[in-house]
């Protein structure tokens, strides 16, 4: 049986097709937001761009999500829940994912591996390396490009989901979690972020949207330029 990672598609130049950008961060940390954002800075800028979530993603990855996040009933163990994860992502990244990447489409996803080391690994303390294990076999392998972790602190990040919920928003699962596990949450993103520092770029999301997304841009505009520079990008 072969179990390699499967290899993205090159260009004639020898590097990977397309582009893939994840962003990361703690519930109300604005990534929602700034993934939508940068979706249409980046078409704006020539790109074809496909924007996605998880979990969710095909329609396997939207039913799991309701069960992931849904508020009904006892909540799944900490195993069930990575493991539910897992089976989106899994078929996310081949459905949809690898696809896109292989014809060199931009592709942002709002979340990935890194919160499933970050919500399972430090949060659920299912401990990053067992997470990361399992989580290697749902992606084949694939690792973002470049992730944007937004970060904000814990006592504001929630007020923002407060907020939300005053203004008509739904609480989700994770939403109704308890102080201590944002915390653990968010040590454990910044605890990535200083493992995988050209990967993992840590931006303050504490400042208004606007300014915010202007910061995530430029930093995602550089990189978006030296992959089609490379011959690994599709204009749109």
């Amino acid at each position: 049986m072969n179990t390699a990672p499967r290899e993205r598609a090159r260009a004639s130049s020898g590097v990977p097709r397309g582009f893939f950008l994840t962003l990361e961060g703690i519930e109300g940390s604005g990534k929602t937001t700034h993934a939508r954002l940068l979706e249409e800075a980046v078409g704006r800028a020539g790109f074809r761009v496909f924007h996605t979530r998880e979990p969710g993603g095909t329609p396997l990855g939207e039913t799991l999500r309701s069960l992931i996040l849904g508020t009904d009933g006892k909540p799944p163990v900490p195993e069930a829940e990575l493991y539910l994860i897992l089976a989106a992502r899994a078929e996310h990244v081949h459905q949809v994912v690898l696809p896109r990447l292989d014809r060199g489409e931009v592709v942002i996803c709002d979340r990935f591996s890194d919160a499933s080391l970050a919500y399972q690994g430090g949060g659920r303390g299912l401990g990053v390396e067992r997470v990361a294990a399992a989580d290697a076999l749902a992606t084949s392998g694939l690792v973002p490009d470049l992730t944007l972790l937004c970060d904000l602190s814990v006592t504001e990040a929630l007020a923002r989901v407060h907020r939300r919920h005053d203004r008509g928003g739904v609480y989700n699962r994770f939403d109704r979690e308890e102080r201590d596990f944002y915390e653990a949450v968010r040590a454990t993103y910044l605890e990535l972020a200083r493992g995988e520092p050209a990967r993992i770029v840590v931006v303050d999301s504490s400042d208004d949207k606007d300014t915010t997304a202007e910061r995530l841009f430029e930093i995602v505009a550089e990189r978006l330029r030296e992959r089609r520079d490379a011959g690994g990008l599709v204009d749109a």
